[in-house]
């Protein structure tokens, strides 16, 4: 994966990298965050005329049913979706025919009248057990340290793919 997302804001070049997207959001959820620095990644280079330009980062709206905290952060850094009200958590842009690991994982992004939608590829990416364990409200300190675990393997996977191999574009 290249390391850097480039927007502009009122003709200037602002450039993020996945460290400053972990820098903003904290230790909490680096699963979450590899989750939106990827998609958002893969987003702007199709919304940029496949990337030949940045996207003006206060136009890009976003619609997705992902509700992580990770996600969410990695997106308010480079788009300030969030503060703007342009990022929306959707229940109802799921995918559940896809089963449980990967029904969240849809996002969908509005660029001056273009609409990407981009789906988590079915390779292993997330794992059962991370889904499993996640959901999980009685874990015991153990199994915490367990889960933190599986959330740095999990980013690890996302980031160690090139742009387009983490998401896909769907109809």
């Amino acid at each position: 994966m290249t390391g850097t997302l480039r927007v502009d804001e009122a003709g200037t070049t602002l450039e993020f990298t996945i460290e400053d997207a972990n820098r903003y959001h904290g230790p909490g959820f680096p699963g979450g965050v590899a989750h939106g620095f990827c998609v958002l990644q893969h987003a702007v280079a199709l919304l940029g005329r496949d990337g030949a330009e940045p996207v003006e980062r206060r136009e890009v709206s976003v619609r997705t049913s992902f509700g992580g905290p990770g996600g969410r952060d990695a997106h308010e850094l480079v788009l300030r979706a969030v503060t703007d009200g342009r990022y929306v958590v959707d229940p109802e842009l799921a995918e559940p025919e896809r089963g449980n690991v990967l029904a969240r994982y849809v996002w969908e992004y509005t660029y001056r009248g273009r609409t990407v939608r981009l789906h988590l590829r079915d390779e292993g990416l997330v794992t059962d057990e991370f889904i499993a364990m996640g959901a999980r409200t009685d874990r015991t300190p153990e199994e915490d340290a367990h889960l933190e675990v599986l959330k740095s393997e999990m980013a690890q996977r996302l980031l160690a793919r090139p742009v387009g191999r983490v998401y896909e574009e769907i109809a």
